[in-house]
């Protein structure tokens, strides 16, 4: 049976030969695109999409929304939907509290009241469910036709999981009005502790400032478990950090900070934090001058305040890019307008991998009280990340030499580039006003050891 053809078997097969070959060569070609796509992307934000596309907004002061058609103010103490057929106002501070979901749907609009400043606390116990989508995300701004940073306060949301100072519970200390202390507790000892979920939203124009408390965070996520899931959260011009996380254990993916007043990511007292594909851009024009940085992190604000036998602040942070947006970089240095991209305090944990690191002086500050040893050197790492246009990249705070650190992080063992680009071809499409796109474009990179050019000396 095997060896009878017939004619018309045989004939099927020969016309198919050159379709087989178009079959393969296409495959081929795919294969190739994508492998190189891959390539481009392995340090920095990655995906085969630019996933800022289309739910981000990076001129967030056009849109108007209109007037509210609803109210927010005081506790809310029964599960309640927020739907998109309306527009909300938080007047003053809101509590959502005594293990009450709020729920949000997407495409919903929540103003932010710029007379009261009004903010929202999701209260230890309670849940917040703000899940938009692509197409329709939910949308927290100020309530002002021409937007500010600092129009109102910003989102809070407390969690139980354990935090590193004495005695598992502490207290937010932003002069907030609550009906109950209770109602600003956070902190304890469930790590899977569930504050519900934030997708696709945008926070825009947070950060309230305070006469005795400084200022709001966009988001402030305290003593929060693992099981709140934060991913696609984008805040954009706040005057306080962007995201500040106290204790907890907590993973965010995707979120992205655009230009924060303050820290774009503030990790503190304790935190355990895996953050991953996440953006910061950074603008000297905008940036506070006293320390402000793209990623912030401490175990302690004064150590006799740390439980030294609970665990310090650890951060692992995979495929982030921190970039300052500047439109002459030398000139914003020598006037001392770009600071540090990444700032270290002492008793914490650091790792950092498959990064980019670019427009910054220098790229990272570690506290002056961290002893350079090999103790401490085996709690921070940054492998197989980009350095780009940083003048100056791994120093000690108020250290002449940082010769023993540079040459520590640039060995091959660590596996980092250092280069100086442009933005235009070191990001895909960094220009793009409405969608940017951030990930790394590594075909036009041209590497080197350090940010400084031949005529720097002239100029100084």
């Amino acid at each position: 049976m095997f060896d009878v053809i017939s004619p018309n078997t045989h004939n099927l097969s020969i016309i198919n030969l050159p379709i087989m070959k178009k079959i393969t060569s296409t495959t081929l070609l795919l294969l190739l695109v994508f492998s190189n796509l891959f390539a481009q992307q392995e340090k920095g934000i990655t995906g085969y999409n630019n996933w800022l596309d289309p739910w981000t907004d990076f001129q967030p002061n056009k849109p108007n929304y209109g007037e509210a058609t609803q109210i927010l103010t005081g506790n809310i103490s029964e599960n309640i939907t927020l739907t998109k057929r309306n527009t909300y106002l938080l007047l003053g501070d809101v509590f959502v509290t005594d293990s009450t979901t709020l729920t949000i749907e997407p495409g919903t609009v929540i103003l932010g009241d710029y007379k009261t400043k009004g903010s929202l606390t999701i209260s230890n116990g309670s849940k917040i469910l703000a899940e938009g989508e692509p197409t329709d995300p939910i949308i927290f701004t100020s309530s002002r036709t021409d937007k500010n940073a600092g129009d109102w306060g910003g989102i809070f949301i407390l969690g139980n999981a354990p935090i590193n100072t004495f005695g598992n519970i502490a207290s937010l200390n932003f002069g907030l009005n609550p009906t109950s202390t209770e109602n600003i507790s956070y902190g304890g000892d469930n790590v899977e502790s569930n504050s519900g979920s934030l997708k696709y939203v945008r926070v825009e124009y947070a950060g309230k400032t305070t006469k005795n408390f400084g200022e709001f965070s966009g988001i402030t996520l305290a003593g929060v478990g693992f099981k709140t899931s934060i991913d696609n959260v984008m805040v954009s011009y706040c005057k306080g950090n962007s995201f500040t996380i106290l204790g907890g254990e907590v993973n965010l993916t995707q979120t992205i900070s655009y230009r924060a007043n303050k820290n774009d990511y503030d990790f503190r007292t304790g935190t355990q934090c895996n953050i991953s594909n996440a953006l910061a851009i950074r603008s000297p024009y905008i940036s506070s001058a006293d320390g402000s940085r793209s990623i912030a992190v401490s175990s302690y604000n004064l150590k006799e305040d740390a439980d030294t036998s609970k665990k310090e602040t650890f951060v692992n942070a995979e495929n982030l890019t921190l970039l300052n947006v500047s439109k002459d970089l030398k000139s914003d240095i020598k006037v001392g307008l770009v600071q540090e991209a990444i700032f270290i305090g002492p008793d914490a944990s650091f790792n950092i991998y498959k990064s980019v690191i670019s427009g910054f002086m220098p790229a990272v500050i570690f506290d002056s009280r961290i002893l350079i040893d090999g103790e401490s050197l085996g709690k921070i790492k940054f492998t197989s990340s980009y350095f780009n246009n940083c003048k100056g990249n791994i120093f000690k705070e108020d250290s002449r030499n940082n010769d023993d650190l540079e040459s520590w992080y640039g060995s091959r063992a660590f596996d980092n580039v250092y280069s100086k680009g442009p933005d235009s071809e070191t990001f895909i499409d960094s220009n793009n006003s409405r969608y940017p796109d951030f990930r790394l474009r590594i075909n036009k990179i041209i590497a080197s050891n350090s940010y400084d050019d031949d005529d720097d000396d002239e100029d100084e």
